[in-house]
C-alpha cells in the first residue's frame, strides 16, 4: 500500500493533487502545527497582470497552534470577488466557480475542514477515487519527532510504500525508510503547458483554480498523471 501525508492546504498547486491521487491512501496531516506566513491559507491565481497570491484570513492565527485547532474569518467577499474578477470569462468558470465557492463559504470555518474540502470537491468534481482520512483521527504518538511520526504512520496503515513530494528530498533517507521495510519514493510534478486566458505564455506556480477554469475534465486527469517518481 502507497502512503502519502500531507498538511491540508488551500486550493494548492497541481503537484498536491498528483501525489493524492497517486497514493492509495492520503492522511491530511491536520494535527500538527500550523505554518503562519506560509502556504495552508492561501495561493496564487492569475490575473493579466501576472501571478496574484489570494489569502483566506485565519482567526488568532498561531504557528503555536495546531491546523485543526485554528478557524478561518467568516469574510470572503475579497477573495471571491478577486476569483470572478479573473476567471469570469473562462470556459469553465461557471462549473468551477459555484464549488470554490461552496468550499469558502463552508459553515465549519474549521482550517482543517476547509482546506481538506478544497482537496475533496475536485476529485470528485472529477469523478476520481480519493482514500482519505486524518492524522487527528490516527492512534499514533504524537511525541515521536517529525520523521518517527511518518514511520508510525505508515506501519499503522501498513505502508509498504511512503510517497513525498519532490522538496522533501533532502528531508527523508531512503536507508532509513528501508531499515523499516518501507520504500520512499518522491513524486516531481511535470505540469504541460495549456492555454491560458490571462496570459499568452504560459505561467506556472499558480493555485489548482487555474486549470480547473481553463482545461476540461479529461485534460485535467492527464495532468493529475504528468509525474516522474524518484
Amino acid at each position: 500500500m502507497r502512503l502519502a501525508v500531507m498538511q491540508p492546504y488551500l486550493f494548492p498547486y497541481i503537484g498536491y493533487y498528483q501525489l493524492a491521487y497517486y497514493a492509495d491512501k492520503f492522511i491530511f496531516y491536520d494535527d500538527v502545527n500550523y505554518i503562519k506566513g506560509g502556504y495552508i491559507n492561501r495561493n496564487n491565481i492569475l490575473t493579466k497582470n501576472g501571478l496574484q497570491m489570494f489569502t483566506l484570513p485565519v482567526n488568532k492565527a498561531s504557528s503555536f497552534k495546531k491546523i485543526n485547532e485554528l478557524y478561518f474569518q467568516d469574510n470572503t467577499k475579497k477573495i471571491l470577488t478577486s476569483i470572478y474578477q479573473n476567471y469570469s470569462k473562462t470556459a469553465y468558470f461557471h462549473s468551477i466557480f459555484p464549488i470554490i465557492e461552496n468550499v469558502l463559504t463552508n459553515n465549519n470555518r474549521n482550517v482543517a475542514n476547509i482546506t481538506s474540502l478544497s482537496i475533496i470537491k475536485i476529485f470528485e468534481y472529477l469523478s476520481l477515487k480519493f482514500n482519505y482520512t486524518f492524522s487527528s483521527d490516527q492512534n499514533y504518538n504524537r511525541t515521536y519527532n517529525a520523521q518517527e511520526k511518518i514511520y508510525e504512520l505508515c506501519k499503522i496503515n501498513d505502508a509498504q510504500e511512503y510517497i513525498n513530494p519532490i522538496g522533501g528530498k533532502d528531508l527523508y533517507s531512503k536507508n532509513e525508510f528501508k531499515k523499516r521495510n518501507i520504500k520512499l519514493n518522491f513524486l516531481e510534478p511535470i505540469l504541460s503547458p495549456y492555454t491560458q486566458i490571462n496570459s499568452s505564455n504560459f505561467v506556472s506556480n499558480t493555485s489548482v483554480i487555474d486549470i480547473l477554469m481553463n482545461c476540461n475534465k479529461d485534460e485535467i486527469i492527464n495532468q493529475f498523471n504528468n509525474f516522474k517518481i524518484i
